[in-house]
């Protein structure tokens, strides 16, 4: 059984495939974080050693053990923070000796399966070393084995590998098919769901995760609440959250990209609302703050921050100082005077 929701185009793709024979030796996944890449990686890995004819079953020892992490011919090959190298060096980047490990096991017949299965987790963060040396395993494949990369985007990957593959998007949900699986799979209490469909933004593994654990949407109203204190600070204020934020990007990009989606996120709905269009907003349980707060700003003020946050999102992404990018964007803020005044904190309702 599939456990993907949302991309039947791909499973059935991938389910002729798997009928005629006529599957990739390797693939490329394409899409946002927690869109289901890989739990639809792990539905292919199972379906090439599945033990039913109506692979993958999902039932038999050989799709259970793929579930749990434990076949001994399905391999995760990632960038572990905190991991280090050969060289003794804190890693970075995915390196040549993972991939040099990985293309010794490929030589080596399966052990338990009929097929093996290496499925590379963030292959945009492959060192240029690592991708050559994958390159050249892609150009000379191997019977029985099939090689999976899972990306945010091929963009940051060497187009000669991005040609060996064949690629497949998994393109986010629709807010109403988000929440009409929270409702009727995994039995989601309808007004959670709805919120959850939102911030998910179409990605239903986020939505899964922050419905399990009360701690993300915890983190996320924190961070609301910090955003909201930013805005209505001095510029000291200010500067003092840059540096934050810079130094927290030294240590972990993907939580300060979180901050920067949320801010957008903020902004945009402050601009619907501003534009009469509150039904389309992505908080809806801080609307009556939107309500409240989009009256300070013109539309051309609320569309100048927004595209200063991509600019700066944009920026970081290509590794330009961090702090000096987060105090243009601080600068570039309506001060609380251009903005409603005396208007206190987030209160939801």
């Amino acid at each position: 059984m599939w456990n993907i929701i949302g991309q039947e185009k791909i499973v059935s793709l991938l389910q002729r495939g798997l009928e005629k024979g006529t599957l990739s030796h390797a693939y490329l996944l394409v899409g946002p974080a927690h869109v289901g890449k890989m739990t639809l990686t792990l539905n292919l890995a199972q379906a090439l050693n599945c033990d039913s004819p109506q692979a993958p079953c999902g039932e038999c020892v050989s799709c259970q053990k793929t579930a749990s992490g434990k076949h001994a011919d399905v391999q995760v090959i990632r960038l572990i923070p905190g991991e280090d190298s050969a060289e003794g060096k804190l890693r970075t980047e995915i390196g040549i000796d993972q991939i040099e490990d990985m293309q010794h096991s490929a030589s080596l017949p399966p052990f338990e399966g009929r097929n093996k299965v290496f499925i590379i987790d963030g292959a945009e963060r492959l060192s240029m070393e690592a991708a050559n040396r994958l390159l050249k395993t892609l150009e000379e494949p191997t019977g029985r084995v099939t090689f999976i990369l899972l990306a945010l985007s091929e963009s940051r990957l060497p187009s000669t590998v991005v040609s060996r593959c064949q690629r497949l998007e998994l393109r986010p949900l629709g807010i109403k098919e988000a929440e009409s699986a929270l409702i009727t799979r995994w039995k989601v209490e309808p007004q959670k769901a709805r919120l959850l469909a939102r911030l998910c933004r179409g990605c239903l593994g986020w939505a899964l995760s922050a419905n399990n654990d009360g701690n993300l949407l915890q983190q996320r109203d924190e961070r609301l609440e910090k955003l909201v204190e930013v805005i209505d600070g001095d510029y000291n204020e200010r500067f003092a959250y840059a540096a934050q934020l810079a130094t927290q990007f030294s240590h972990s990009r993907a939580e300060v990209q979180e901050v920067m989606d949320l801010w957008m996120l903020w902004w945009r709905d402050l601009l619907l609302v501003k534009s009469q269009c509150e039904g389309d907003i992505t908080n809806i349980d801080f609307a009556n703050v939107f309500a409240r707060r989009a009256a300070g700003y013109s539309l051309a003020q609320l569309k100048a921050v927004i595209d200063g946050i991509q600019a700066a999102r944009n920026q970081l992404e290509k590794n330009v100082n961090a702090r000096l990018v987060l105090e243009v964007l601080m600068l570039n803020i309506p001060k609380k005077g251009d903005a409603v005044s005396n208007v206190t904190v987030l209160s939801h309702g």
